[in-house]
């Protein structure tokens, strides 16, 4: 299995790359555009972003590690993100990350069976003043409870 860019994400790589005085300085955007793609950063992307960008397949695998932005599996349609981080975790976010686990039915990493929802608990979101918090893709929810995280979790299982 090859993974190639569409014709539309090839253009939106080349005004990325033109951004930069080198090609290898757009590895950041260039990976969110091929997980917008495909959903996941794939072995198959990390070789065709590498060849694009003129960089080995394990420089673009620690960029990928490194940041938990990047799916290395498939994640489901509404990815959450609970940071437990120290502010997070002493305002409740162990509480409120064990609640989404078991109202899901999923573990760290995981995907609920319909690949509606993922799991992933990840260390500060730079939301420290407004304790507990996570992101459901790229929206943050801030200063939650059990009772508002299960509005939102609900808001969103409503919305399929």
């Amino acid at each position: 299995m090859t993974f190639k860019f569409t014709v539309e994400n090839t253009k939106r790589i080349e005004e990325a790359v033109k951004k930069y005085p080198h090609k290898n300085a757009a590895v950041m955007p260039v990976l969110y555009i091929a997980q917008e793609q495909d959903g996941w950063i794939s072995q198959e992307v990390i070789k065709e972003v590498a060849s694009i960008l003129e960089m080995t397949a394990e420089e673009i695998l620690g960029v990928v590690t490194f940041y938990s932005m990047y799916h290395t599996k498939p994640a489901g349609k509404y990815h959450l993100q609970v940071c437990t981080n120290v502010s997070c975790m002493l305002r409740g976010a162990e509480s409120i990350y064990n609640y989404i686990k078991n109202k899901l039915n999923i573990e760290n990493g995981g995907i609920t069976e319909d690949n509606i929802f993922s799991l992933e608990e990840v260390e500060c979101m730079g939301s420290c003043g407004t304790a507990p918090m996570f992101a459901i893709n790229e929206d943050f929810f801030e200063n939650l409870s059990i009772q508002k995280v299960d509005e939102i979790i609900e808001s969103f299982k409503n919305q399929d």
